[in-house]
């Protein structure tokens, strides 16, 4: 079984991704620290802020990635936020079955109503050197888009509007 859990930056994938480890025991694959390992080592001249592009450098790599594991009976996580909406035309029915999409979006009053809480736990997990950047408006703008997307390509996802569950139900 392969997890594909997506969202905007601060929408808690990777804590999200954690829990789902601990709970099926599946290895987790961070988007995140692929991009950065291959910017850190020259194998790319993108740079953190280049995330479209990152997506189309990324994607081709990590859907070879799972097809694989789905062939070895493998199971994984895969958490990022350069996971493609249109995922699903890149494998057939065969792959598609073992594959589970989910897209974390805040809603608009979450992000109003608790932007300085967003802003607080964003290093549950992950240590950011450098938050300025993450506005309000950013987060309410990429949540709208990935709304948006999520709508247009039907996908599977779960809003954040209330509060965080206790669990992420995936299956």
């Amino acid at each position: 079984m392969i997890i594909l859990l997506t969202g905007a930056s601060h929408t808690g994938k990777t804590r999200w991704a954690q829990k789902l480890s601990e709970k099926y025991k599946f290895p987790v694959l961070s988007l995140d620290l692929l991009k950065m390992g291959l910017i850190r080592s020259g194998n790319t001249m993108l740079t953190a802020e280049d995330d479209e592009e990152l997506e189309k450098y990324l994607w081709p790599i990590v859907r070879e990635m799972i097809k694989t594991a789905i062939e070895n009976e493998q199971n994984l996580i895969v958490e990022g936020a350069y996971i493609p909406f249109d995922w699903k035309k890149d494998f057939t029915s065969r792959y598609r079955q073992q594959i589970r999409f989910c897209c974390l979006v805040m809603s608009e009053d979450y992000i109003n109503n608790r932007f300085t809480d967003i802003k607080k736990y964003a290093n549950v997990i992950e240590k950011r050197l450098d938050d300025e950047w993450f506005t309000k408006e950013r987060a309410l703008a990429e949540n709208r888009k990935n709304l948006r997307l999520c709508k247009k390509h039907d996908c599977p996802l779960f809003l954040i509007d209330r509060g965080y569950p206790n669990q992420l139900n995936i299956f």
